[in-house]
């Protein structure tokens, strides 16, 4: 009884972290070039399930049959790095890149990577990002740049009145799953160096929109909310069948 009290909370508990990971990535479906996060549910209690010995059974040749789960939790998060669908400003300085590539940024922090190409001039004349970050170039150092008709090639090249001026920095990882991590809502740090291969091609006037489907976060929502809701009701019969047997054997 215990044991069912105990899978019923459990799965109560993760639940919610997944409701909440949902609608994070609901929240950002408008936010440029944002990646989901995953998360999903695992057993974290497994006990052997062994077959049950015949009345002269050698109990040194028990059979193990199966596992039988006590409980689950939600797995550690994840983010899912496939591109998002590109979609036309027309805007000079909005830059999204189709391949596997990164705009390198300039954070209190240190450098970051961004697939938020919403970029703008400042002040000062530095391209920075939403935030204010500083936009880097290949050097690493901040993008400084003077009036007049910008163009970007697709390397990265940036124009001023047809004059190049600077190149755009940009970063790649062969395996960003487990290279990169999130430490803002929309940047990622990487304890390694990034390859510098297979940066992809840059597109100017675009931003690279979520990559998270919006029918699909629904219905999961939808699935998560119900099992959630059976979870409760689990643990509320699990309180009520232990109430009474411990009113029977009090009693």
């Amino acid at each position: 009884m215990i044991k069912g009290l105990y899978a019923a909370a459990s799965a109560m508990l993760a639940n919610l972290t997944r409701q909440g990971v949902l609608a994070h990535n609901i929240s950002n479906l408008d936010t440029p070039g944002f990646k989901q996060i995953l998360v999903s549910l695992d057993d974290f209690i497994e006990v052997p399930v062994i077959s049950p010995p015949g009345p002269t059974a050698d109990l040194r040749q028990l059979r193990q049959i199966g596992h039988l789960g006590l409980g689950v939790e939600s797995s550690p998060e994840e983010t899912d790095f496939t591109s998002g669908a590109l979609k036309l400003t027309g805007q000079p300085l909005d830059l999204a890149i189709q391949g596997t590539g990164f705009f390198r940024v300039q954070t209190p922090g240190g450098e970051r990577y961004t697939r938020d190409g919403r970029f703008t001039r400042d002040l000062e004349g530095n391209l920075v990002t939403v935030d204010g970050y500083f936009v880097l170039n290949d050097a690493g150092q901040p993008i400084n740049l003077p009036e007049g008709s910008i163009s970007v090639g697709v390397d990265g090249s940036i124009y001023v009145d047809g004059e190049n001026v600077d190149q755009l920095g940009l970063a790649s990882f062969a395996d960003p799953a487990n290279e990169l991590e999130r430490d803002l809502p929309n940047t990622f740090t990487s304890a390694g160096a990034p390859t510098g291969e297979e940066l992809g091609t840059v597109n100017q006037g675009y931003l690279e929109m979520s990559n998270a489907s919006p029918a699909e976060l629904m219905t999961t929502m939808v699935a998560v909310t119900r099992a959630y809701e059976a979870a409760q009701k689990m643990v509320q019969v699990q309180d009520e069948l232990l109430g009474k047997a411990i009113s029977s054997l009090g009693g």
